[in-house]
């Protein structure tokens, strides 16, 4: 009988215990439940003391939040007392008070029967006249991020039961608490961000890895005479954008997707726009398949220099002009001497037929530039595009015979590829080739001793692409975005033989059949020069 009614004791007092712990689980969940609902910081303060005094029945209580730079504990939040802590709040330094043996031993610190003679960091504490005080320490992310405190207007308040559930609810609002900050702090950095790329001249346009426009700031917007909200969200295909800017962004995101590259896009308003397109990464735990998680694309606009470039251009045309008739008598009384002086005598560079072989090299270097000048503007006025049918593959074979000698000079290797399809778009072929040759004398010219050079071309929707790619020491970003400016020279390239207008006048040539010029570069990795143009055969002027 003794035997059975103890067993029954002890069933009674576990059903008690589980009770008791239930409870006490029911209390935590009703503090997890109500801060989880908002990452707002203060309100999830407020929210955080309000339910955890309602657990465990305390009259009063505070949050304070552990400032490490400051080295203070610092009252965020406060309920039930008579004066406000809170504004300004109180500050007490983290190795002081309560509050420091709480940081220092990293447990509850308890005080059942306060009498208004202990030493306290702030003294008119005091005044609230609090009898009993539990401070428990607020975890996240393994450290103490602040002082849950309850308190209560009687002593011997708080026993064991409740210091245990306070410990459970301090951690489970620290966690939230931490979160908030966490939210708060990224929506800070991101406004201050986007303080910054909306104040900035330069256009700045974020999609994601599937080409969707994320982000687009006030200046790119102007500059593509569109509002942000009708470009947000949309894909960058179906953007209502400038379809040579839209085209030439497609292509350079669907290419190559491991590099950056630049190129300038002449609008129909004649507005010219510098694109620069830089792919980011950013490491995911979910998909590590992932190739690329979007792009970042900068414009800036060149108008201005545009129109700078034009006047320089009008004055050159005319001095061209002036100078290409007394240059070619030049030409022809400097062959005459050079036939009369006869072969070089032996004294070497003083001879006189030495002193005539550099004054013509000279002047056919001029020849030279005053030809590109002239071709230049030829191409760019329009006048002289004489669209025919061209075979492309038989073109670029034609192009590559005929340097076949000065690329065995340089000891380079050449191939080139083509898809099995047919390419014969509707283009003038003579404008065609001397761009092709152009791309391909600059590939050998930088490209080293036993370098490799490849000549392809596909299409892309309604575009040609024909593309000069090597193996050579590569292009700066920097230097990239200025590549087809007229006399435009790479830092460190003066003594390579040049006008500066071989890629202007490819540039040209690609705009004058309606399509666009590109570079991909990556020092030490090689150059890829290419250019698109349509298929349909439209000349533009």
């Amino acid at each position: 009988m003794q035997d059975i009614e103890s067993l029954l004791y002890q069933n009674r007092l576990l059903t008690e215990e589980v009770k008791r712990r239930i409870d006490q689980l029911a209390a935590i969940n009703t503090v997890a439940t109500s801060v989880s609902q908002s990452l707002d910081l203060d309100r999830t303060l407020k929210t955080a003391l309000k339910t955890a005094l309602g657990v465990v029945g305390a009259d009063a209580g505070g949050i304070s939040l552990i400032d490490y730079e400051a080295g203070e504990v610092v009252l965020r939040a406060q309920h039930g007392w008579e004066h406000d802590f809170t504004n300004p709040p109180m500050r007490v330094p983290v190795n002081q008070g309560m509050s420091g043996q709480v940081i220092t031993s990293d447990e509850v610190v308890l005080d059942n029967d306060l009498d208004g003679t202990e030493q306290l960091a702030v003294p008119r504490f005091h005044d609230e006249h609090f009898r009993s005080i539990a401070m428990a320490p607020m975890h996240a992310r393994g450290k103490i991020i602040g002082i849950l405190s309850i308190m209560s207007n009687k002593p011997n308040a708080f026993d064991d039961e409740i210091i245990t559930v306070l410990k459970a609810i301090a951690d489970t609002v620290g966690v939230a608490l931490d979160n908030a900050r966490l939210y708060e702090s990224t929506v800070e950095h991101e406004k201050r961000l986007d303080a910054v790329l909306q104040s900035t001249a330069d256009g700045i346009i974020s999609t994601d890895q599937h080409g969707r426009i994320r982000l687009i700031n006030h200046a790119a917007a102007s500059m593509f005479d569109v509002s942000s909200a009708r470009l947000i969200g949309a894909p960058l295909r179906e953007a209502p954008i400038h379809p040579r800017a839209r085209d030439s962004l497609l292509f350079a995101l669907s290419s190559d997707k491991s590099s950056s590259r630049a190129f300038k896009v002449t609008m129909d308003n004649e507005r010219v726009v510098a694109l620069s397109v830089s792919p980011v990464y950013v490491e995911s735990q979910v998909d590590h398949d992932r190739l690329t998680d979007g792009w970042v694309i900068v414009t800036q606009d060149l108008t201005y220099m545009r129109e700078e470039e034009m006047a320089r251009t009008e004055f050159i045309r005319a001095a061209a002009h002036d100078m290409r008739n007394p240059l070619g008598v030049t030409i022809s009384s400097l062959n005459i001497l050079q036939e009369m002086v006869g072969k070089p005598e032996e004294d070497g560079d003083g001879s006189a037929s030495e002193v005539v072989r550099l004054a013509l090299s000279g002047v056919n270097r001029l020849q030279d530039l005053i030809n590109d000048v002239l071709n230049l503007e030829q191409i760019d006025s329009g006048y002289d595009v004489n669209l025919a049918e061209v075979d492309i593959k038989e073109l670029i074979r034609e192009i590559g015979a005929e340097a076949k000698p000065l690329l065995q000079e340089r000891s380079l290797t050449f191939s080139t590829d083509f898809p099995d399809t047919p390419l014969n778009p509707q283009m003038d072929r003579k404008w065609v080739r001397r761009a092709v040759v152009n791309y391909l004398d600059n590939a050998i010219k930088y490209t080293q001793p036993g370098g490799h050079i490849t000549m392809r071309a596909f299409t892309n929707d309604m575009h040609l692409h024909i593309e000069v790619v090597d193996n050579g020491p590569g292009i700066s970003m920097e230097a990239q975005a200025h590549l087809f400016e007229r006399f435009y020279r790479v830092v460190g390239t003066e003594k390579i033989r040049g006008t500066g207008l071989g890629l202007a006048i490819v540039k040209s040539i690609a705009e004058a059949h309606g399509g666009s010029v590109y570079v991909r570069s990556q020092k030490g990795q090689g150059s890829t020069f290419g250019m698109t143009l349509l298929m349909s055969g439209t000349a533009t002027t």
